[in-house]
């Protein structure tokens, strides 16, 4: 149990509709070896059975804190919310379906603890099916331990594709996740908050199979399987919205290399780690068509949205227009209201 005003770690579960794999993800947290820690609970207005879970689990374990958000938020709020609310040394992010081995926490504290130039530790992962099933092995030989900023920066981006959620759910330093922007409200921002991390500290990983990613329709990137739906995920207030998802996301490295204090040197070489990821690393081709295409539906949207905007006007004119008669049989008039 916790054994100071303020734990060691701090676990952020932001859940929405979670019924389903909830008791096992709770369980598998709570089970942990290492026990000096909190659970903060942020529920992202669920309309299913979530709530009673978690009250349920709060009344038999202290450590758990529940809130719940009226409406939802949307994933980024969220997920930063939690954050916001912890008050440990370490911090990690955990999701409702994922299982999380008992020396999970164990293990990555005690590099944590030896180590103060790594800010961010996770284990080996595998995959698991609906059911918990073993499927493949998730990602390993993720360790980021170079001793200049951009060379981890660059290492870091090369690593991407399906394999970063070992990451994001790993245990981190807070006071360096303090000085991230946290998670944007824009699809793959985790990728933005990884690479930020990268320029901050070293990567370690733990070379134990300790964390269970669970593969199925309702991960995020599966039930959103377009950019347009994966926004309004991140955040409901981008419906609608003209989004430049790829375009963005490199503007966004551009942004944590600028926010934060480095060389003259290490900034340069960090901005060309950019241009090689872009126009170096395999993939090039479907980057660039992304990116034509992303600029071509802005483009097509906003010319639809001027041509539209006059027909919403003239429509808006007609509702105002008013026949006025004087009653007297004699005198007749139209008057518009502008």
């Amino acid at each position: 149990m916790i054994t100071k005003d303020n734990p060691r770690v701090s676990i952020g579960l932001p859940i929405y509709n979670a019924e389903k794999f909830l008791r096992q993800a709770l369980d598998a947290l709570l089970g942990q070896t290492f026990s000096d820690f909190e659970l903060i609970i942020s529920d992202n207005g669920s309309t299913d059975g979530t709530e009673a879970i978690c009250r349920e689990y709060a009344l038999k374990d202290s450590r758990i804190k529940y809130y719940k958000n009226e409406t939802n938020l949307g994933a980024a709020k969220n997920f930063n919310r939690v954050f916001e609310l912890s008050r440990g040394e370490y911090f990690k992010w955990a999701s409702h379906d994922d299982i999380c081995e008992p020396e999970y926490l164990e293990r990555c504290v005690e590099v944590l603890d030896r180590n103060p130039a790594v800010v961010l530790c996770y284990p080996k992962a595998n995959t698991i099916d609906e059911q918990g099933n073993w499927q493949k092995v998730y990602t390993e030989n993720l360790k980021i331990l170079a001793e200049k900023p951009h060379e981890r920066f660059y290492q870091l981006l090369e690593t991407f594709g399906w394999y970063h959620g070992t990451q994001l759910y790993g245990l981190n330093r807070a006071s360096e996740l303090k000085k991230t922007m946290l998670l944007g409200n824009y699809p793959h921002a985790d990728r933005v908050l990884l690479s930020e991390l990268a320029i901050l500290g070293q990567f370690d990983e733990v070379p134990e199979f300790l964390f269970n990613r669970r593969v199925h329709p309702k991960v995020a990137q599966i039930e959103n399987p377009t950019y347009k739906a994966l926004a309004v995920w991140f955040d409901p207030k981008n419906k609608g919205k003209i989004m430049l998802p790829r375009w963005r996301r490199y503007w966004e490295f551009c942004h944590a290399v600028q926010r934060h204090e480095l060389s003259a040197d290490e900034k340069i070489s960090c901005y060309i780690a950019i241009l090689r990821r872009l126009f170096l690393s395999p993939g090039l081709t479907r980057r660039l068509t992304g990116m034509l295409q992303d600029g071509v539906q802005a483009v097509v949207r906003l010319v639809l949205k001027q041509i539209q905007q006059p027909t919403k006007i003239d429509g808006k004119r007609a509702e105002n227009a008013t026949e006025v008669g004087r009653g007297d049989g004699k005198v007749g008039a139209k008057t518009v209201t502008r």
